[in-house]
């Protein structure tokens, strides 16, 4: 049982909402005409690939600054998600965030499944730099904004856009201009360690056609995980990461028509742990009685190894502006290379099967001789085994378009897309002793089965992308209230994949493999403005996801009727959604107040959903034929006088699966795999989201001012997978009483003291309140802040191996953070 740990009461969500509606959120301001002190701040946005007023994009999109970011307590894209409806991020650590919106989600993805697509489209600027998991969690420093739109946007962004977009838009070099600012953070994790930033910007005019922009940062992100060790000893604070980069960005103004920006990203990141609280693990629990029982605390995990990630990310893009008669010609080719180990403790893992030992053909398999052993010995389960998940990805995209210029009565752009990605991945399960164990039980050891010595399993995968397309979009101007907009994206792609398995544990080799598709995306927008500060819009929208190859799962590792229910899955097909969109933006009380709202219908085919295969230790997707997603959006903002702003924002989303996967393991047995059945929550994704503010200004001698900014986040219940949904899931068990659906309890180290443990799968609900305080003048700030006031420990994500058989925990979040930032401008 994990207890949380509270020093001040937590407000129930009453009290939360009761405030949320009192305080709207900051960030969820946006564009408009009024000027003065109390207008809402004019935001300017390309979310339709040129420039607009965010208030006069005719669909939901959110712009919050570099300022409202840190204001509310935000540095690092999950922590960003809690402050922007109808956004949500799986947070794994650093680094690993899977990204939904508007609850369209299927399932969390795991670092074995190389070919699965995003379903959220990432651009730096730009360049698309979005993975399905591992996601750059690029520094929100030095952004002039970062633009979310919301729903499909794959006539402009192509695939992975299939339930919206997220932009990270930096500042570009500025000519004639000397400027920049440094900043530094100090701050320390209740319970935990030390960390910080330092981090600063330069911009230099290179004569009066060139300016460099130049950024540079270093991150430590404080640990406050403890890993207890085999025999008592404690690794604390393990998940300390650290986070250092820059981005030197050019413009050449060539000529008066032609500009020119290239530009250089590069960031590494590194880990030495993960954010994960151990419930039971099989090395390690509470039950044991020939092997010294232990029992986990608070932000405490099990390890035998050392974890982490180390994230090496390049990025190099080469942006052309050149200004036609009436027109604009865009020229953007980017390359990003990328390199991701993931390093894991696998001991428990490995552990389970090697106490399963000697394997049991599954019925219907094809699996070499094993003879019957005595079982394991304590120090063999033991034996240290880490496993290395690696990633090189190589990423050239090109994109050509021209765009209409100017003010006319229609307004158009057209384009061309390729990309083309390579990806090599592989497993690697060094762990010394193991043929030397399986030889003197009989087994075929690592050498004989294809894979290197000591090596259990071992996987080396190649992907080769290449995705073609044409796009194009016009709004015609019918009068100066109604306006129409019409966009088509057609695309063709292709996938090769090969693939070796080796070891005792792997299953058959996969070998090659293709899958391949096209279509359209079509957009359709109709837009009605009543006044300067009331407009409608009513949107039908198509957005889509690639296809992909499935691995064969590890036959020796399964057990009862798994290799049945999950075997023979080659290849899985696009996913598409219809989105069917009404929406308002308006301006109320003299421009004073700014409300926006969304309502939606989303029809998906073809989910793409993440099952575990049973005890197979294996990754497997399915298609479910049809799947919706309903929901309401709300946003207002608040600015009565210079004194005080309030805002809201908050999403209400009701997302599920309108059909079922069933299989039929035996003659006359039908069951519903991987808890995909008719009704089931899209997983990741909470029902209601919300997040309230008020901010207070004062002005204080000498030009100075006193300011203040509240942040109230809450966050609603959710599942990490569609099995997780499954009854009696939170059951790991032992004997013939144990109820369907559980875990099978492994009695390591027993007899045990009970047969049968039991969590809940089910992430709760949860509320974390930020605080920031400082002082500021035009070339200065000092600021105090306190972040997750309340020291919540949320539950974020559960992380479980081999069925749940071998260890269960969670992810989850910073504990209560005290730290004090001080920023130069010059």
């Amino acid at each position: 049982m994990i207890h949380m740990r509270r020093s001040l009461a937590e407000p129930p969500l009453a009290a939360l909402l009761a405030v949320l509606f009192a305080s709207p959120v900051v960030q969820a301001q946006e564009a408009a005409p009024a000027e003065g002190p109390e207008a809402p701040e004019r935001v300017v946005v390309t979310a339709q690939k040129r420039t607009s007023l965010l208030q006069d994009v005719p669909f939901s999109v959110a712009a919050p600054s570099e300022t409202q970011i840190r204001n509310a307590g935000a540095d690092s894209i999950a922590e960003l998600a809690r402050n922007v409806a109808g956004l949500t991020v799986a947070d794994l650590g650093p680094g690993q965030s899977q990204i939904a919106i508007r609850g369209i989600s299927s399932g969390q993805v795991i670092r074995d499944q190389p070919g699965v697509k995003e379903q959220v489209g990432v651009y730096l600027d730009e360049s698309p730099i979005s993975v399905a998991l591992f996601t750059p969690d690029l520094v929100l420093y030095d952004l002039d904004r970062f633009e979310v739109l919301r729903g499909p946007q794959g006539t402009l962004f192509g695939a992975g856009s299939e339930s919206g977009t997220l932009r990270y838009i930096t500042k570009a070099p500025k000519l004639g201009a000397s400027e920049g600012n440094i900043e530094a953070t100090g701050d320390v994790a209740t319970g935990g360690d030390f960390g910080g930033s330092l981090r600063g910007v330069v911009n230099v005019p290179i004569g009066s056609a060139v300016a460099l922009r130049a950024v540079g940062y270093y991150d430590r992100t404080p640990g406050f995980i403890d890993a207890v060790q085999p025999g008592g000893g404690v690794n604390e604070n393990v998940n300390t990461s650290e986070r250092t980069g820059g981005r030197f960005a050019l413009l050449w103004k060539a000529t008066e028509d032609l500009t020119v920006e290239p530009r250089l990203i590069v960031q590494s990141l590194g880990t030495g742990g993960f954010p994960r609280v151990d419930l039971y693990n099989i090395l390690a629990n509470p039950y044991t009685t020939t092997e010294p029982a232990v029992t986990l605390g608070d932000r405490q995990q099990f390890t035998q190894l050392r974890e982490g990630i180390n994230d090496q990310f390049q990025l190099a893009d080469l942006k052309l502006d050149y200004d036609l008669a009436g027109a604009a010609l865009t020229s953007v080719t980017s390359y990003t290379h990328r390199k991701v180990t993931v390093t894991r403790d696998a001991t428990q893992l490995s552990g389970s099967v090697t106490f399963d030992l000697p394997f049991t053909c599954p019925t219907g398999a094809t699996c070499p001789p094993y003879p019957h052993f005595p079982p394991a010995t304590s120090a063999e389960v033991r034996l240290s085994s880490p496993l290395f998940d690696r990633t090189r990805l190589n990423v050239f995209s090109q994109e050509l378009r021209l765009a209409s210029t100017g003010s006319h009565a229609v307004d158009w752009l057209g384009g061309a897309f390729f990309q083309h990605v390579g990806r090599h991945y592989g497993q690697d399960l060094p762990t010394p002793g193991y043929d030397a164990f399986s030889t003197s039980h009989a087994f075929p050891n690592s050498v004989a089965t294809g894979a290197p010595p000591d090596t259990p399993f071992f996987s080396d995968f190649s992907y080769s992308l290449r995705q073609y397309a044409v796009f194009g979009e016009g709004t015609w101007h019918v009068t100066d209230q109604w306006s129409g907009t019409f966009g088509l994206r057609y695309y063709n792609y292709n996938e090769d994949r090969t693939g070796y398995f080796a070891g005792l544990f792997a299953g058959p080799s996969p070998g090659a493999g293709s899958v391949s598709s096209n279509g359209v995306s079509p957009r359709f927008i109709a837009t009605y403005k009543l006044n300067q500060d009331v407009q409608f819009n009513a949107q039908a929208s198509r957005g889509f996801r690639l296809g992909g190859i499935n691995d064969p799962i590890n036959v020796p590792l399964c057990k009862g009727t798994d290799v049945q229910v999950f075997g023979g899955q080659k290849n899985w097909k696009d996913e598409t959604a219809w989105n069917y969109e009404l929406g308002a933006k308006t301006l109320l009380l003299d421009r004073k107040v700014t409300f926006n709202t969304s309502v939606f219908y989303t029809d998906i085919k073809d989910l793409q959903a993440t099952t575990t295969a049973g005890s197979c230790s294996s990754r497997i997707v399915f298609n479910v034929p049809t799947a919706r997603s309903t929901g309401v959006e709300v946003e207002l903002f608040a600015r009565p006088n210079p004194t005080w702003d309030f805002g809201i924002s908050a999403t209400w989303v009701s997302a599920e699966l309108t059909s079922s996967v069933t299989s039929s393991p035996s003659p006359g047995t039908t069951v519903v795999v991987g808890g995909l059945a008719d009704g089931a929550q899209l997983p990741t994704a909470p029902k209601f989201q919300a997040v309230g503010s008020v901010g207070y200004t004062k002005p204080l001698a000498s030009g100075q001012e006193l300011f203040g900014v509240f942040t109230l986040q809450y966050v609603g219940s959710s599942f990490s997978q569609f099995e997780n949904e499954q009854a009696n899931f939170g059951v790991i068990c032992a004997g013939a009483a144990c109820p369907a659906g559980s875990a099978g309890l492994r009695a390591f180290g027993g007899p045990l003291t009970t047969n049968q443990v039991s969590f809940n799968p089910e992430l709760p609900s949860y509320t974390l309140g930020n605080i920031r305080v400082g002082v500021k003048s035009d070339r200065w700030e000092v600021a105090g802040f306190v972040n997750n006031i309340w020291d919540k420990t949320a539950r974020l994500a559960l992380d479980y191996e081999r069925g749940r058989s071998a260890r269960v925990g969670f992810l989850t979040n910073m504990p209560r953070l005290f730290g004090v930032t001080a920023r130069y401008n010059f």
